[in-house]
Parts: structure tokens; C-alpha cells; sequence
């Protein structure tokens, strides 16, 4: 391409334009040239991408640049400070700075009335609505506060520790605080004694000491049972206590009767739920179609506990679980999103009990496509309980008692049902990421017993895929009424990411071919060819690294994982305030009776719903993940300067996560200790390579550690490294194929002093981090995705 002639520095709009014409493929360099910059220009042209980088207005990576990622119309942000107009300026509160670059700038335009809860200053979070701005010259995003969620805080969560002399310390719960203890004199003590769960307020802080704070409320003591719970609970503001008036209308509530419902408690429906399950939502039951047009084909039934009849729009029910959004399960108690009276009573479908329900009546063909599907808000009465466990062990030739009976009449036609409805998934082809998930087993005291990998049966397949059939049909129902609903949407990965992946594999000379459109199916070809290789978990988890977050939405962009055009949460209501809603729309779609959703719903207002319900999830799964990690801390604080194998799970310029094998706990090896080298950080391979000798630390090694520090309350591990499957055994970086099979594994007769063969990272793909400097990290990222 030839330069193009001189015509002066071009205007930030001239170089945005071009940057949003060429996606991916621009850099300084292109830009010169397309402006016909001079050297004497490269400074210039540096300062003003910087800006725009800033300004949220472009994103830059490595040596490109390019439009930043799209925000999504309705999001929570924080209010970060003011422009030099005085005008409010906020970014979004969950952004992923490592994949993302720097969060985009959101400029707050403030009507000249605010309406009550808008009112926002520095410091506050709010819920936003937001959309593109048009200015070149500012934030790339403009956006309207929809409500203010929390105020500007001067106060903190921790365990108060008593001193001798009196007055104590206070341990912070946060990871981020965890090294950073407050002094709190004797009259500030408010009465809290050692063990204490206190918030306090920073009263001073000093450039040089420990700062000092005041016990304002006492919360609670760890020293007590589901203590290490109460921690997640207070530190992320979930609710606890329902309002009086919510208990009184729970109580008030009576059972469903024939009214207004379809008779069918001769359907012998079944619950399958974990054994440990107080509530059962859902039934299921299944038969072949005596249709001779369908031949080979299934009538599957679907019933779900009709939460709608209870919890009526408007009523302080709906405003508690509208404010929970969702029940949050930690390892020793459920914070529900209703009144127990509700979710373990009335909408618990408990054997033998009459119980309302909406029920979904699908029929399959014999190819397990859906052909059809019909709602009804029926009268049912369950006719067993079972446990996964138990209902598969009754297909595998070992019934019980309860599932003797039950065997032919119930069991094999709900298998035979859902071997058919796998031949439409199989072909669907849905993202295949079958990644473990651990369970702690906790002893009577509150206390770790130990961490199991619950076996993946045939029987949680069958659940799963009869209530994503379930949800389809709600979805496909509402849309053929022209109704709002919340969608349950999962976006495909960006091309940014996608791009990174591909770069990623080719350094494992893995062929990564993106033809058409996106598909899972691109993913899964990758997976299959790797599976049973000894790098297939490192490559499982940068693919779904790759992927996007799921997340409940009024307008509908489809949910990529699982390959679905349209897809709403249905079967869930009693612990998903989003399935309520779907529940809802159902009855007034169908005139089925009270509880529907009001007229005065719209698709606004859902997303201003969807948006809340997201926040509140993502709230759920980290409050359930800080007290996973809390636990394990603690029951590995006896045994500092113990050994343990594990997988590096995350790779930073702070140093190397590892995840242990035993317990699935994460910790860090500061990058301080892994030598006395500079490290550069290689994004592309996810990877800490050593400038002098080469030796390379990358995601999905297998490493052995030592246990050097655990912080209970902070959930927090350190860990320095032992020896590591990179440096043990060198890498085979060719495809795997008949000929030669790739080894990450450790050689245990080999010396474990003996150095790799050195790795040199591509040129121009590292970023230096001192290996004996004190990096600092902002926390190891989100990697579930909850689809």
C-alpha cells in the first residue's frame, strides 16, 4: 500500500473512522501510512491513541488497535470521577482488563429534575442505561442512571482480633485487603470480641503505620457454625432477613386446588434431584406416542411448581425476590429468594401430595426433534422422589425398594425418551465442555470433611436436556404471543478472542480453521482431536476462557453455547426471580388464571429487570465462590510447608495460579519467587518465560508446590513452586498424530533440577515482568460461566 501524500495531522474522527474501517488490522504503522505521517509525527500520533484508549473511544492491544468492545445497552457501573466539565464519568463494574484492555469511559448525563434514586455522586454504583456516543472528542458511551444500588463507602468487613492491652485488629475479609489491618483503639471497639464478623469505618489513615477504624455494627462470630457463609453474605450486601410483610403473606398462603387447573394426578410424574435437595421444582415424565404418524417417537412431560400463583406481581413477596434475583447455595446453608413456607412447602413437589404446577407437553419425533409443545397449569401429585444416583443405579440392573416398581412403567421410558432427544442435541451440536465440578462434604461442625468430583450420570443428562427442551418451548410459546420475556442469551465469543485463541493453538501447531459462521461446533472439533492428550485440560480451559458470559436480557441475540436460537428460563421459579417472569407472561399469553404478568410490563421495564436479576446472579456466584475458597483456606491452615500437586489455572504478571488436584483450592506463586530471572508475560501462550534460561510456566502445567500461607478469612493460599511438567519434560509442540503422542506429564525418574529445553516467546508477543519484583494482582478472573 503507498503512502498516502502529506495533508497535515489528521483529526481524531478521521483516525476513529479509519480504525472502525479496517477491524483487527490497524496499527501505528498502517495509520501512518494511510495519513502520511512523518517520523516527527509518531509521537503525536502515540499521545492521541493513548487518549482515545482512555477515552474509551478505541482499544489497544499489543500493537494494535481497534473498536472497543460493544457494552451492552442496560449495565451496572461505578461513578469514577468527573470530566474537566464537572460531568459525572463512570465505567463498567465488571470488566476483564487482562482479555478487554482498559474499561470504556461512560459519560452521565443528569436531567435537570433527577427522579428519586438517580441522584449519584463519586464513589456511587448505579444501574445505567447506555448506548454510543457520537462524540469523537469524549467517552465513547453515553448513559442515563436508571437507579443508584450502592452509595460511596468509607467502611469495611473483618474479623475483629482482640489485643492483650486492649483496643485489636481487624482482618480484613477481602483478598485485595488481605495484608492491609486496621487498629481499632479501645473505644472503638463497640463492644466486639475476638472472632467477632464487624464493619468498621476507616476513622484515619496514615502514610506510615497501621490505619485506624471504629466498629460500627457487630455482624455475627466466625467461631460459629455457617460462619464462613455469614462472611460472603455480609461482604456482597445479599439479603438475609425477609420483610415482615413478605413472612406474613408466605404464611397466609394456601395450597392450590383444582380451580382453574387441569386434573393430572394420575400422571405419574417423578422428581430426580441431588440427595441432599430440600425443594423439588421440577417433574418429569415420559411415554412412547401411540401416534402412527410418529412412529419411534415421545410424549415428554415437563411439570414445574407454579410459583406465579403465590407470588403476585406488586406484593412484598415479589419485592423480596425481585431484590435476591436468586437463592444463593453455599456448602452449608441456601439464602432463598422466598419465604421457606413457599419453596419448601407449597412449591415443593414432595411424593403423594397434591401440588400445582405449570407443565410444558412436548412431543418428540424419532429423530428427538420437537415437533410440538402445549402449556397447562395443572393439579399433580408426585409419585417418587429419587436421587440421580438412585435412578441410574435402578437402569444399571440395581433397583431398590422405590425404584423396583418404578422401573418399567416410569424409568425406561423416561431413558428411552431421552436417547431419543440426544440424537437432536448430538446433531445440534451444542459447546462440549465437560469440566468437573468439585463438592465439599462438610463435618457436623461447619468444617471441611473432604472434597469429592460428584460422578456425571446418564440420569443428569436426562434432567438437563428435558429442561432445556422445556425452555425452548417457553421461549418459542412467548414469542409466537408477541409477549416480552426475559431471554436466558449467551453471546458468541468476539472476533478479539476468537483471534487470541487461534494464535494460542498455532503455538501447539494445533490447526484452527474459522470458515463461515461461529458455531460450538469450531470449538468441539478442536476438543475431540485433543481428547486424551496430557495438554487437553489447558486447551478446555482457554477455550472457555474464549467464550462470553451468559446473561438474562429482554431482547433476544440467542445463546451460542448451547446452539439455540431462543432460549428463556422456565423450570426454576422457586430459586430464578427470571423463570417467575417467564411463568407470568405464560399465564397471561394463555389465559390460565391469576398471577400473570401485568399489561404494564414492557420490554423496557424487563430489561431494567434482566439487568438487576444478572447482577444479582453474578453477585450469587462469587459470594458461592469467595466461601469455597474460605473453607478450603481453613482446612488447609494446619498444614503449612505441606506438598501438594496441581495445575497452573491462571497466568499472570503477578506470578502463576495453581489450582491443587487434591481440594480444586487456588492459590499464588508470587512471580518473585520463581527465580531471580526477569519473566516475560507471553498473553498468546498464556505463559511466564524466563529472558535467560528459557524456562517457560504456562497454563495447564502440572506442578508440584508447597504450602507457605494460608489466610482463612481472606480465603487466600501461597504456594512456592516445587518442580513443574515444564520443566521436567520438554514440550512437543507438533500436532499430536499416530506417529507422535505430546507429553506435558512429569518423568518421575528425572531429576527435577533438570531444566527444559529453552522456549523462546515469540517476537514482539512478551510483556516483561521482573521475576523479583512485588507484583500485585487484581484477583485471578471469573472462569465459570453459568449458561
Amino acid at each position: 500500500m503507498k503512502p498516502k501524500k502529506d495533508r497535515g495531522f489528521p483529526e481524531r474522527s478521521a483516525i476513529v473512522a479509519f480504525i472502525k474501517a479496517n477491524p483487527g488490522k490497524v496499527g501505528t504503522r498502517e495509520i501512518a501510512r494511510e495519513f502520511g505521517l512523518k517520523n516527527a509525527d509518531r509521537v503525536e500520533l502515540k499521545r492521541m491513541l493513548r487518549e482515545l484508549a482512555d477515552d474509551g473511544v478505541i482499544k489497544k492491544k499489543r500493537h494494535k488497535v481497534s473498536e472497543p468492545d460493544v457494552l451492552p445497552p442496560t449495565l451496572l457501573a461505578d461513578i469514577t470521577g468527573r470530566d474537566t466539565d464537572g460531568e459525572l464519568i463512570a465505567s463498567p463494574a465488571e470488566w476483564d482488563e487482562v482479555e478487554s484492555g482498559e474499561p470504556p469511559k461512560i459519560l452521565i448525563e443528569m436531567p435537570r429534575r433527577p427522579r428519586p434514586g438517580t441522584a449519584a455522586g463519586v464513589g456511587d454504583r448505579a444501574l445505567l442505561r447506555v448506548e454510543r456516543s457520537d462524540d469523537d472528542e469524549g467517552p465513547a458511551y453515553r448513559g442515563r442512571i436508571i437507579k443508584v444500588i450502592d452509595k460511596a463507602k468509607s467502611r469495611i468487613l473483618g474479623v475483629f482480633r482482640s489485643l492483650p492491652e486492649g483496643g485489636g485488629r481487624l482482618i480484613p475479609v477481602d483478598k485485595k485487603f488481605a495484608d492491609r489491618e486496621l487498629n481499632i483503639a479501645r473505644a472503638d471497639t463497640g463492644g466486639a470480641e475476638d472472632g467477632d464478623l464487624v464493619s468498621v469505618d476507616i476513622v484515619r489513615s496514615r502514610g506510615f503505620g497501621l490505619a485506624s477504624g471504629r466498629v460500627k455494627e457487630k455482624l455475627g462470630s466466625v467461631k460459629s457454625e455457617k460462619a464462613i457463609s455469614l462472611i460472603a453474605i455480609y461482604a456482597h450486601d445479599i439479603p438475609l432477613q425477609f420483610s415482615s410483610a413478605a413472612i406474613r403473606e408466605a404464611e397466609a398462603a394456601e395450597p392450590a386446588n383444582l380451580k382453574g387447573r387441569e386434573d393430572w394426578r394420575d400422571v405419574p410424574l417423578v422428581t430426580i434431584d441431588p440427595p441432599d435437595a430440600k425443594d423439588h421444582d421440577d417433574a418429569v415424565h415420559a411415554q412412547a406416542d401411540d401416534d402412527p404418524n410418529n412412529k419411534g417417537g415421545f410424549i415428554v412431560n415437563v411439570a414445574i411448581a407454579d410459583v406465579s400463583f403465590y407470588v403476585r406481581p406488586g406484593t412484598a413477596l415479589d419485592r423480596d425476590a425481585l431484590d435476591r434475583g436468586n437463592s444463593v447455595y453455599f456448602p452449608d446453608r441456601v439464602v432463598p429468594m422466598l419465604p421457606e413456607r413457599i419453596s419448601n412447602n407449597l412449591c415443593s413437589l414432595v411424593p403423594g401430595e397434591p401440588r400445582g404446577a405449570l407443565a410444558v407437553r412436548m412431543v418428540l419425533g424419532p429423530d428427538g426433534r420437537k415437533r410440538s409443545h402445549s402449556f397447562h397449569r395443572i393439579l399433580m401429585r408426585s409419585a417418587a422422589k429419587l436421587a440421580y444416583a438412585q435412578a441410574q443405579a435402578a437402569i444399571d440392573g440395581r433397583p431398590d425398594d422405590t425404584t423396583g416398581p418404578l422401573l418399567d412403567p416410569i424409568l425406561r421410558p423416561l431413558y428411552a425418551a431421552y436417547a431419543c432427544a440426544k440424537r437432536a442435541r448430538d446433531e445440534r451440536d451444542p459447546l462440549n465442555l465437560d469440566l468437573p465440578e468439585r463438592k465439599i462434604l462438610l463435618k457436623s461442625d461447619g468444617t471441611v470433611d473432604r472434597v469429592v468430583v460428584p460422578e456425571r450420570l446418564d440420569a443428569h443428562k436426562l434432567i438437563e436436556e428435558f429442561m432445556i427442551l422445556a425452555n425452548v418451548a417457553a421461549a418459542e410459546m412467548l414469542e409466537k404471543k408477541s409477549l416480552p420475556l426475559i431471554y436466558r442469551v449467551h453471546d458468541e465469543p468476539t472476533l478479539e478472542k476468537v483471534h487470541a485463541l487461534s494464535e494460542f493453538l498455532e503455538t501447539l501447531d494445533v490447526p484452527f480453521t474459522k470458515s463461515g459462521a461461529l458455531r460450538p461446533t469450531l470449538f468441539n472439533r478442536v476438543l475431540a482431536q485433543l481428547e486424551g492428550h496430557d495438554y487437553y485440560p489447558l486447551v478446555s480451559e482457554v477455550v472457555l476462557r474464549a467464550q462470553a458470559q451468559a446473561e438474562y436480557s429482554s431482547e433476544n441475540y440467542g445463546h451460542f453455547g448451547l446452539n439455540l436460537r431462543r432460549y428463556a428460563h422456565f423450570t426454576s421459579p422457586i430459586r430464578r426471580y427470571a423463570d417467575l417472569v417467564v411463568h407470568r407472561a405464560l399465564v397471561r399469553a394463555l389465559g390460565l388464571g391469576e398471577g400473570a404478568l401485568p399489561d404494564s410490563e414492557t420490554p423496557e421495564s424487563l430489561g431494567e429487570v434482566a439487568a438487576h436479576i444478572s447482577l444479582t446472579e453474578r453477585r450469587a456466584m462469587k459470594a458461592e465462590r469467595e466461601t469455597v475458597d474460605r473453607l478450603i483456606a481453613h482446612h488447609l491452615a494446619d498444614r503449612i510447608g505441606a506438598s501438594f500437586q496441581g495445575r497452573v489455572s491462571g497466568v499472570t504478571r503477578a506470578g502463576l495460579f495453581v489450582k491443587l488436584s487434591e481440594t480444586g483450592a487456588d492459590g499464588l506463586i508470587p512471580i518473585r519467587s520463581l527465580g531471580t530471572e526477569y519473566f516475560n508475560y507471553d498473553e498468546s501462550r498464556h505463559a511466564l518465560i524466563g529472558t535467560r534460561s528459557g524456562t517457560m510456566y504456562q497454563l495447564g502445567d502440572v506442578v508440584d508446590v508447597r504450602l507457605i500461607e494460608a489466610a482463612p478469612i481472606a480465603g487466600a493460599l501461597r504456594f512456592e513452586l516445587l518442580s513443574s511438567s515444564s520443566e521436567t519434560a520438554p514440550r512437543d509442540r507438533r500436532r499430536p498424530g499416530p506417529q507422535r503422542r505430546p507429553s506435558f506429564k512429569a518423568h518421575p525418574g528425572r531429576s527435577p533440577d533438570k531444566k527444559r529445553k529453552p522456549a523462546k516467546p515469540k517476537s514482539g508477543k512478551g510483556k516483561k515482568a521482573k521475576g523479583n519484583n512485588k507484583g500485585k494482582t487484581k484477583g485471578k478472573g471469573q472462569k465459570g460461566k453459568a449458561w
